[in-house]
């Protein structure tokens, strides 16, 4: 085991210990302490099958008993690289996940079956960026359990690199309309190109299942024009307000809405705001925007 394993829990805050020891129950005591033990037996009982092997060997006298013996090494030395492997990413993503938690969290709600699947599906992970994912969606679900279903987590599971980072470049083009909404107004704007968006990404992410593109007419955000102090959304925290002409009831918000699942894994995808868009968007909205008395 590495000197970084999570056996040492040190100082950790009491939402961080709570999530450990619920791991631990639902996965199988990954992190209690004893696991640094079932290593070194696991190593210690493959060297003593192989020592046992080699003396087979020597009285064994057909050459394919000999291939059996040593398909038999190779296979137990193959099995504990893949388990200690395994380990070492279970245990990083659950450390990666511990400074995302609230002090208010509490991973005891969490549902076992949840983490369990979660695991299931996140072992086989090594690469630093959809680990990072991964602990997000942990300490998401440790802050507040229900928020993401096991649909979503199957779904991240089977998520490619290259499409995270496509819905991550999408979601710079979000605002809070009532709810997150990547404001496409036309796919071939040079804003949206210069960032790697265009018709062909839509469509991509349409048909894994992150977003609804709608390529042929604009979505509207419904509102009263009887509002006195008109309806505020936000760019990443800068609000905007805007009021409805009085000939329609209604704001253009682009070809793109996100589906359940891209709703969840919108706020730890990663996303940064775009130079410009905000300009952007206000210019695209002009005729929103309220109108200020002379005088």
């Amino acid at each position: 085991m590495s000197n970084n394993s999570l056996i040492n829990l040190g100082d950790l805050s009491k939402p961080a210990d709570t999530l450990i020891k619920k791991i631990s129950k639902a996965v199988g005591g990954i992190f209690a302490p004893s696991q640094i033990r079932r290593i070194a037996e696991a190593e210690a009982e493959a060297t003593i099958i192989t020592a046992r092997s080699e003396a087979e060997a020597l009285k064994i006298k057909t050459q394919s008993e000999i291939e059996k013996v040593e398909l038999r090494q190779r296979t137990v030395h193959r099995l504990i690289t893949e388990e200690m492997q395994r380990q070492k990413n279970m245990e990083d993503i659950t450390a990666e996940a511990l400074p995302y938690l609230k002090e208010d969290a509490n991973p005891d709600d969490m549902d076992d079956d949840w983490i369990a699947n979660l695991f299931d599906k996140c072992r086989i992970v090594s690469d630093n960026q959809m680990q990072s994912l991964w602990a997000r969606v942990l300490a998401g679900e440790a802050n507040t359990p229900g928020t993401y279903s096991k649909r979503t987590v199957n779904f991240v599971s089977e998520l490619d690199k290259n499409d995270a980072e496509l819905f991550t470049k999408l979601c710079g083009f979000c605002w809070m309309v009532e709810v997150f909404t990547p404001l496409i107004f036309d796919e071939k704007a040079e804003i949206y190109k210069k960032h790697g968006i265009d018709f062909e990404i839509l469509n991509h992410l349409d048909s894994i299942g992150l977003i609804n593109f709608q390529n042929v007419t604009d979505l509207m955000w419904d509102f009263s024009t009887e509002s006195t102090v008109g309806h505020v959304v936000y760019y990443y925290g800068t609000p905007l307000r805007l009021e409805a002409p009085k000939y329609r009831n209604g704001v253009e918000v682009g070809k793109v809405y996100l589906t359940k699942i891209g709703e969840e894994l919108f706020p730890i995808c990663g996303s940064k705001p775009v130079d410009g868009f905000y300009e952007y968007v206000q210019n695209w909205w002009r005729k929103y925007l309220p109108v200020t008395k002379k005088g």
